[in-house]
């Protein structure tokens, strides 16, 4: 997969026309996954070097913090290294400066695009409970049809919180656990009673079925959206 370094913008020559190049070669690579519907981890990398570079641009403390350090004294005795920072020339903030305004609207028009598709794929999965509706919702499973096949993929999940500098946020855990195949024999409530039989840690787990309606990527696109898309209906419950 082609990758953009978190310090792309600093790191190895700072020059205009490289940047440039460096760049449009990433995101040529992103949209080649684009166009297979392949969206993760490329969206949420395009969504970092855009926020990255939108505040760098704000902030030119920021600039200077990003620049890569060399050391210039080692105090080996009170185990204490020193560093200088890599940047004293204004030419070559202005160099960046040019750089990040390049860049801003390149990654945004891709960014874009991968929002569009994201939102395609949102439309085509539908997410409905299977069986009697639970108490406790943080923690069950959820099985993945894939435009209409008979096999399904068993998830377990766990919700976790985690708090930020301003806000809490809630996140999903999941564990692949066996593909199934269905038959007019194997209903979805009888796979569910299944699980708890050989699962007894979750008595009556909440448990849902993710249906896409279109040819999705499983791992690169339809798994990632659905676990946000269960995140919000489970935090909503």
């Amino acid at each position: 997969m082609n990758t953009l370094g978190k310090d792309w913008l600093t790191d190895g020559l700072i020059d205009y026309e490289y940047k440039k190049y460096v760049l449009l070669a990433y995101l040529q690579g992103v949209k080649k996954e684009f166009s297979s519907i392949c969206l993760y981890p490329q969206l949420s990398d395009l969504i970092f070097h855009y926020q990255n570079l939108k505040d760098l641009k704000k902030n030119k403390e920021l600039l200077f913090e990003n620049f890569p350090k060399e050391i210039s004294k080692a105090d080996f005795e009170k185990l204490h290294l020193e560093y200088k920072k890599m940047i004293q020339d204004d030419d070559l903030l202005q160099e960046m400066e040019e750089i990040i305004l390049f860049a801003l609207p390149q990654i945004q028009n891709v960014m874009n695009e991968g929002k569009e598709i994201y939102e395609y794929v949102e439309k085509n999965i539908e997410i409905s409970p299977i069986g009697i509706t639970p108490l406790n919702f943080d923690e069950g499973y959820f099985f993945i049809q894939e435009n209409n096949k008979r096999e399904l993929q068993i998830f377990e999940y766990r919700l976790t919180i985690f708090d930020s500098a301003d806000e809490r946020f809630r996140a999903m855990k999941t564990s692949f656990l066996e593909s199934v195949h269905r038959n007019l024999g194997i209903t979805l409530e009888s796979i569910k009673l299944d699980l708890i039989r050989r699962y007894r840690k979750m008595p009556n787990p909440a448990t849902y079925l993710v249906a896409a309606q279109a040819p999705i990527p499983l791992e690169e696109t339809l798994l990632p959206v659905a676990k946000r898309l269960l995140v919000r209906l489970v935090s909503r419950a």
